[in-house]
């Protein structure tokens, strides 16, 4: 089993993943980190997956189609996944009303507990 998270440049995206970092160590679990849309250069994700290694967790990098949330679940299905870290954005009073719409499709569709945090 492992844990599913999203490689994003954002905000949000940067907590999910360091979230999703420290439950893979607590738990002694892998990681499988989902690229988003076009695959990010080779360089980068070398980098990236060497950091990953040096702090101690197993994981992989899974090629995203550009849908996020779908490839999220997938992932989380196909793996057989404990656990999706997703960030989420801070949002105004009336957007507090109406959950992101990728957000929404995770937490209804996800075969396993879903971790959302705020940067």
């Amino acid at each position: 089993m492992a844990i599913v998270v999203g490689h994003l440049g954002t905000p949000e995206g940067k907590e999910a993943l360091g979230t999703a970092v420290s439950e893979a160590q607590q738990r002694g679990t892998g990681l499988l980190v989902v690229t988003s849309g076009p695959a990010a250069p080779a360089e980068e994700l070398e980098a990236f997956q060497a950091r990953l290694t040096s702090a101690g967790v197993e994981n992989r990098i899974v090629a995203g189609t550009g849908d996020l949330a779908e490839d999220l679940v997938r992932t989380a299905t196909e793996d057989d996944a404990e656990l999706i870290v997703i960030g989420l954005r801070r949002r105004s009073p009336v957007g507090k009303l109406i959950l992101g719409s990728g957000a929404q499709r995770i937490l209804l569709e996800a075969p396993c507990p879903v971790l959302a945090v705020k940067p």
